[in-house]
């Protein structure tokens, strides 16, 4: 895989996965494709070295492994992870709201979204609904409608002469999507709209009933390379499907025989607190499978690495007061090494020696970001699964502009990079 080929597949998978659930079933894909086969938890798991293999919790989470030579209480694990959601827009379970003759869709929002971007966009709609088919059975499938189904127009400046300067977004009643124009006599039901569309697909499910579902709208606008030279990535959702692809292809192509993991857990953007979720039991839960449990698997933690991949925040060069002078990352300009004492990032003094000797072996350069002083920082799942697993972690990523909008800018050269020091990271002995 060249670099063009790998920018290819990467925007091609962020345009595949407009919610969590889409990005692990491309990634699903992308895995079986690359040889290697699925497990169930529910299953009794029969591994041996050299084993290929990824499970998945709640559609949302995905683990994939590559078995060395010895076993994981003799030579650890070297683990990557990331996250597949996105702050965004979901719709509410009865979002049915009629308003001066027209049917909007009522939103929730989730996660720290940047709000003022979503205004004026074609918007599609996708996510997981569940239902009763016609034979009675309990079934859920992946909704995907990549029409403009909905916008959320603005208001004019003519009726807010302060728009510029003092805009304010009420998240109940600003935020609705309008839909249809309708009227009197009119009904619009989601959950009737959804089955008609399923059933063309699926005729079976023509006679059953929508029971619930989780939808998300999402920008239709493709991700691109922009940029006079073309060396920007622009896309939604790259915090933090960017990181996902990166990992994937790390764990794909690389060469060795350690002992490699990726996991991709949901829920990061609010929290990590659930089954599919850092906080869960599904990381622990395999490499307890893996390690044989017990003491085994005491050893196997106190031998890993895990490469907590998340977006880091580039200095904006409109915005460059808030970032500390010395710890600014530029796009294109290599990965980031994440620092923040107060534990947002799990990196520590030997994990980051690890990384920068990581990268120094791949021949890419590092950046160090350290929000300033008298500024917060987010956070990742490199901390929530370094307390749960025990297990040394240091926090990574790429620089990029307008993190959590609907659209987001990352560089060109940065996500390759990245993967060409995971792919060190692998193999790489930790400090005694």
């Amino acid at each position: 895989m060249n670099q063009t080929e790998f920018n290819a597949g990467l925007l091609g998978y962020i345009d595949a996965s407009p919610t969590p659930f889409h990005a692990v079933v491309a990634a699903s894909r992308l895995l079986t494709a690359q040889g290697f086969t699925a497990l169930d938890e529910r299953d009794a798991w029969r591994l041996a070295p050299g084993g290929r293999h990824f499970v998945t919790r709640n559609g949302s989470s995905l683990i994939a492994f590559v078995l060395g030579d010895e076993t994981p209480a003799t030579a650890g694990v070297r683990m990557v992870g990331a996250h597949t959601d996105s702050p965004c827009l979901k719709v509410k379970p009865r979002p049915e709201l009629r308003s001066q003759g027209y049917w909007q869709i009522g939103i929730e929002v989730y996660g720290g979204a940047l709000l003022n971007p979503w205004f004026d966009r074609d918007l599609g709609l996708a996510g997981r609904v569940t239902l009763r088919d016609a034979a009675g059975r309990l079934v859920s499938r992946l909704v995907e409608i990549r029409e403009p189904i909905a916008c959320i127009p603005s208001l004019a400046v003519h009726l807010d002469r302060e728009a510029n300067d003092k805009r304010s977004i009420n998240k109940q009643t600003h935020l609705p999507a309008i839909v249809a124009r309708v009227g009197d006599g009119e009904d619009f039901d989601l959950r009737r709209e959804l089955l008609a569309r399923l059933a063309v697909d699926e005729p079976a499910l023509a006679g059953g009933a929508v029971l619930d579902y989780e939808l998300a709208l999402f920008d239709l606008q493709p991700a691109a390379l922009v940029g006079w030279r073309r060396e920007f990535i622009a896309a939604a959702r790259i915090d933090n499907l960017l990181s996902c692809y990166t990992a994937l292809a790390a764990l794909c192509h690389g060469e060795g025989s350690g002992n490699r993991l990726v996991v991709l857990n949901d829920h990061e953007e609010v929290g990590s607190g659930s089954a599919a979720g850092a906080r869960g039991t599904f990381l622990r839960s395999v490499l307890e499978r893996l390690s044989g449990g017990g003491e085994d698997h005491a050893r196997a933690m106190a031998r890993s690495l895990l490469v907590s991949t998340d977006n880091a925040h580039g200095v904006h060069p409109n915005y460059a007061d808030k970032h500390d002078a010395n710890h600014g990352p530029q796009l294109n300009a290599g990965p980031v090494l994440k620092i923040n004492h107060n534990q947002s990032y799990a990196s520590n003094s030997e994990t980051a020696a690890v990384f920068r000797e990581a990268c120094a072996r791949a021949h890419v350069p590092l950046q160090s970001f350290v929000a300033r002083g008298d500024m917060g920082c987010g956070s990742t799942i490199g901390p929530i699964t370094a307390a749960v697993l025990g297990v040394r972690t240091v926090d990574v990523g790429v620089p990029t502009f307008a993190m959590h909008s609907i659209r987001e800018l990352a560089g060109r050269d940065d996500a390759w990079s990245l993967m060409q020091a995971l792919g060190v990271c692998f193999d790489l002995s930790l400090p005694d």
